[in-house]
């Protein structure tokens, strides 16, 4: 007999700190004893929005404004399906506590993984622990170009940063890489990319695969620990799907939209990427001739945000 899919709408709620609310589920309830993000069952009738507001209200008693599509999440436990909807809230009054005699807890995004969650809700942490903005650094770029750029796109607030310069020696790469581990830390978190082996180097960073590396790497187990962010460039569904099996924690998929640097590229539009993220269950920087002006839209069909290199780079190229 089939499992119904419970459709269910969840809350990544941020203070003025940028806390985010856990609530601990009631030990009687299906994974009870375990930490969430606040949230419930969408009624027959209602909208994800509708649903989402009025379990935050019951559950919490605040009143939220504007809540944002954070990521969609669909997930089979043994005996229950789920469909998770999952929205950033930024705004809402009332003092928020638990209404229903639940444990609550504000807790910084960095800690979250201390916290023991429904497995649905791992991407979730995931999602929240990542900002919307992903720097990519451009190709053939000096080393003093690509680290003076990094610099200053730290001092505008970039927070996720991957350097990305197949052009530079291995050598003039690694010692790059450990002047940008320097600068990020506490401010941002570094991706690198090349040689898998390279990575005991470097314990701070992430990597991202290229997706050669990702076709390589099928069929085997995820090769960095969890808390090591470890992510790769993604193109089509099958792609995806190799990102699911590695364990990844995000992924980029391109191109979305024409680029200067390969014009007259085939390229995903808006329709297929949509497509692609309704089933994949882990955070997505759409890439690809997009800016911050595609921002809203990239949110609102299920991805992160937006990858960018020129569209993000501080300097002039």
């Amino acid at each position: 007999m089939m499992t119904k899919r419970v459709h269910v709408v969840a809350a990544v709620i941020r203070n003025a700190q940028q806390e985010i609310l856990l609530a601990l589920r009631p030990s009687d309830k299906h994974m009870g004893g375990l930490w969430e993000f606040p949230g419930g069952k969408c009624e027959v009738g209602e909208t994800p929005e509708q649903a989402l507001a009025r379990e935050l209200q019951e559950e919490l008693g605040i009143v939220i404004d504007r809540p944002q599509p954070l990521i969609q999440v669909r997930h089979d436990y043994p005996d229950l399906h789920v469909l998770l909807d999952v929205y950033e809230v930024l705004s809402f009054s009332g003092q928020a506590h638990g209404a229903e005699g639940q444990a609550v807890r504000w807790v910084p995004a960095a800690e979250l993984g201390d916290y023991q969650f429904p497995a649905a809700n791992r991407t979730i942490v995931s999602a929240a622990q990542l900002p919307q903005r992903y720097l990519i650094t451009p190709e053939n770029l000096s080393v003093a170009q690509l680290y003076a750029g990094c610099e200053q796109a730290l001092a505008e607030g970039c927070e996720l940063l991957q350097l990305r310069a197949a052009h530079l020696a291995a050598a003039d790469y690694q010692a790059l890489a450990q002047r940008l581990q320097a600068l990020c830390a506490g401010r941002a978190q570094l991706m690198l990319k090349g040689d898998l082996a390279w990575q005991t180097q470097f314990p701070e960073a992430g990597w991202h695969l290229t997706a050669q590396q990702l076709h390589e790497l099928a069929g085997q187990s995820r090769p960095l620990p969890a808390g090591h962010l470890f992510a790769a460039s993604c193109h089509n569904a099958a792609e995806l799907a190799l990102a699911t099996e590695l364990q990844l924690d995000f992924v980029t998929l391109s191109p979305v939209l024409p680029t200067q640097t390969h014009p007259g590229a085939p390229t995903l539009g808006w329709e297929a990427a949509q497509e692609m993220l309704l089933n994949f269950n882990a955070p997505v920087f759409l890439l690809g001739g997009l800016t911050e002006q595609n921002m809203q839209q990239a949110r609102q069909i299920g991805g992160q945000g937006v990858a960018g290199i020129r569209g993000f780079w501080p300097q002039v190229l």
